[in-house]
């Protein structure tokens, strides 16, 4: 067994690289009692190493959001062979959805030989991506540009998207967990993905196995049951094993 010092070390790593530790969870994790565990917060607390929830605790300070460019060399490997395979499923004459995100704008490149092809864009990187595509009639949801993810927000967006719908949809997403859902890191833009995943026929959800499980922000869109679960083969029986029982689609990209 575990010293207590270590495992309130652990409680803090845990905190500030998964967002979020609630006390059931770290009691099954390190097999003590939820009033030790609430002990432990509460002296961590007190040294100001993290920060009481409902439940649980939370890192003081937010788990810092990467820039689009940043994201942009992360399993770059991975994210072409999704952005492909992504690519593969849209037919001719069918109206897409395309998410801000490194991913979901690779698919532009695979897109050119669609015909009668109308997407919607809602991020820089599929309207960069499409910009030479003359046979894709491309519109953009505007909206305000929140210059981190090159994604667009706020409720000039809501609105567009609340007007057409969609063949398919394909969503990126920070982090992605079976039982919570798309986590992203504000809230603006999670209420944007309920609304776009409302007004799509079809849903794929892009992301390679580094995002499955984690937890790094507190703003989620819950994920419709019918939606797929576009990753890779890095990920695991394990991380897919959620996703699979929760009724979600999965298919790994080799």
């Amino acid at each position: 067994m575990r010293s207590s010092q270590s495992r309130r070390e652990e409680i803090v790593r845990l905190a500030r690289s998964s967002g979020l530790a609630s006390v059931d969870e770290l009691s099954a994790q390190f097999g003590v009692t939820p009033s030790t565990i609430r002990r432990d917060l509460g002296l961590l607390t007190s040294q100001g190493l993290i920060a009481r929830t409902l439940g649980g605790a939370m890192a003081l300070t937010p788990h810092p959001e990467s820039s689009i460019h940043q994201r942009a060399s992360e399993g770059y490997e991975a994210k072409r062979a999704i952005a492909k395979w992504a690519a593969q499923q849209v037919g001719s004459g069918e109206t897409i959805l395309l998410d801000a995100g490194t991913t979901v704008g690779a698919m532009g490149e695979f897109l050119s030989d669609v015909t009668d092809l109308t997407a919607f864009a809602a991020g820089l990187t599929a309207l960069e991506a499409l910009a030479d595509a003359d046979n894709v009639h491309v519109e953009c949801i505007g909206g305000t540009l929140r210059h981190l993810s090159q994604g667009f927000v706020g409720p000039l967006a809501e609105a567009a998207l609340e007007r057409v719908t969609f063949d398919r949809g394909f969503l990126g997403a920070d982090a992605v967990a079976a039982d919570r859902g798309i986590c992203e890191a504000a809230l603006d833009q999670t209420r944007l993905k309920e609304i776009m995943m409302s007004r799509c026929g079809e849903v794929y959800i892009l992301a390679h196995a580094d995002k499955l499980g984690k937890r790094p922000f507190h703003a989620w869109a819950p994920i419709p049951p019918d939606a797929v679960l576009v990753t890779d083969t890095s990920a695991t029986d394990d991380q897919l094993e959620p996703f699979e029982r929760a009724g979600i689609g999965v298919v790994r990209v080799p």
